[in-house]
């Protein structure tokens, strides 16, 4: 039995893959199962899209939005294109060039797809050139002014089997300086991407002009719906005023590889290096928040040299389970509906966590945190993480911090109680700790505390 359906239509092949095999059949092979299954498949999974099937040179992906498949395939382009620190020959990388097309599909009983939506995309990744992504008319009518590229208008083209010309638009990474305004200062983030030392490929971004701030990741990062929702984006412009903000998507989540080996605060310090490394950063402000202060606290001690001033906001020395047994418990029970409920369209499961996060969040505040856990990472590694986090201990790695330290935290918290801010700043030599009202652990625009973090964070960094 068929069925039809709209859907944004993804569709991709290797730039040059004939005379790739003539010269190394093997290898050549071996290069393109290493990107389907290191890159292709995780950012397409990223991104809420199905893998439809694969060919010798190329693949073919569906999605329920055109913007999700914009932001796959940017995404994807974006790690392909970093061939300097790939294992698979970097001499002579790969190259692929991505077609995009929104249209009715016809979906046989094997999940297979068929029609002119999905002829429309073949035709575009013909015209695509390497490296490159070229989307039609109707994906550029549902995308355009939502994500941060810009777009060349390549004409119509009259396409094989297709009747009439298609509008094509050939996708700009970098969005043109004209239309680049966010509140009225250029803040547009750069996505790039570096590899761990054990191979988990990270993403990270950079925004704004100043002296470096880094900001460790903490629960759940998404490069990109960070900094489009209302609940990071205030936080993050902030930060990016008079400064340069470099922060990265976590291994396990947002656009950093989600299918890895380790997840540890060993892993973490690991990845905040090699973050760092790839930024050129030598000395730079930390910042942690939540559990990112436990991370950014081992990195300080670990590499005193490097860190000028560390920055802590609501960040705990000891995870929840090992606090107490009632808050194990607690924590356990957590863990065991997260495996069973947190991909579920229905958010009642991610709302547990909204609601400790934000208490007197709005709606859409609400509604946005739970879509960006759910879309952030898979239900199997935020147990991992969740679980990770809650055995954190960092209490003797305090009293070795050499940095310059500044510890703030609401009164009211409901993650991190305020006796662990407390704990952190009691145990770092000379620290200076700020409590401030209020009960969100990730403190909004309008709230009390909001201005007065960053009126301690600029008084703390001129000093």
């Amino acid at each position: 039995m068929t069925t039809r359906r709209l859907a944004a239509i993804l569709a991709a092949d290797v730039v040059g893959f004939s005379s790739m095999m003539e010269r190394d059949e093997e290898g050549t092979f071996a290069r393109i199962k290493a990107l389907q299954r290191t890159i292709l498949a995780p950012q397409i999974a990223n991104h809420q899209g199905r893998l439809v099937k694969t060919t010798g040179d190329g693949f073919l992906a569906e999605f329920a939005s055109p913007i999700e498949a914009l932001r796959a395939a940017i995404a994807i382009q974006g790690a392909i294109n970093l061939s300097s620190d790939r294992p698979d020959c970097p001499s002579n990388p790969v190259a692929i060039r991505i077609g995009i097309n929104l249209g009715d599909v016809i979906v046989e009983d094997d999940g297979d797809i068929y029609g002119e939506g999905v002829n429309v995309a073949a035709r575009l990744e013909a015209l695509a050139p390497a490296g490159g992504i070229l989307i039609s008319g109707k994906v550029h009518d549902e995308v355009e002014g939502k994500l941060n590229c810009g777009f060349e208008d390549r004409g119509s083209k009259s396409v094989k089997n297709i009747a009439r010309p298609v509008r094509t638009y050939l996708v700009q990474r970098e969005e043109p300086a004209a239309a680049r305004s966010i509140r009225g200062a250029a803040l547009q983030q750069e996505i790039e991407y570096c590899r761990a030392p054990d191979g988990v490929r990270l993403a990270w971004a950079k925004v704004g002009t100043g002296p470096p701030i880094v900001k460790a990741a903490n629960w759940l990062n998404h490069l990109e719906y960070d900094w489009e929702s209302p609940v990071w984006r205030a936080f993050l412009e902030r930060l990016a005023r008079g400064n340069t903000l470099i922060r990265y998507d976590a291994r396990g989540n947002g656009l950093s590889d989600w299918d890895v080996p380790d997840v540890s605060l060993d892993a973490w310090v690991s990845d905040l290096k090699a973050v760092v490394d790839d930024a050129g950063l030598d000395r730079f402000a930390l910042l942690g928040v939540s559990q990112g202060c436990a991370v950014s606290i081992a990195f300080a001690e670990r590499y005193p040299e490097r860190v000028s001033h560390l920055i802590l906001y609501g960040g705990f020395a000891l995870g929840a389970r090992k606090r107490s047994p009632e808050s194990r418990a607690k924590r356990d029970a957590m863990a065991t509906l997260m495996r069973f409920g947190w991909g579920a369209d229905e958010p009642v499961f991610r709302q547990m966590f909204t609601s400790q996060f934000m208490p007197d969040a709005t709606k859409e505040q609400a509604d946005v945190w739970n879509e960006l856990q759910r879309r952030t990472t898979s239900p199997e590694c935020a147990v991992r993480y969740f679980e990770t986090v809650g055995d954190l201990d960092v209490r003797d790695l305090l009293p070795r911090v050499q940095a310059r330290t500044l510890v703030m935290h609401v009164r009211g918290d409901l993650i991190a109680p305020l006796e662990s801010g407390r704990e952190v700043a009691a145990g770092i030599p000379d620290a200076r700790f700020v409590a401030m009202e209020g009960r969100s652990h990730l403190v909004q625009e309008g709230e009390p505390a909001f201005e007065r973090i960053f009126e301690e964070i600029r008084l703390f960094l001129s000093r």
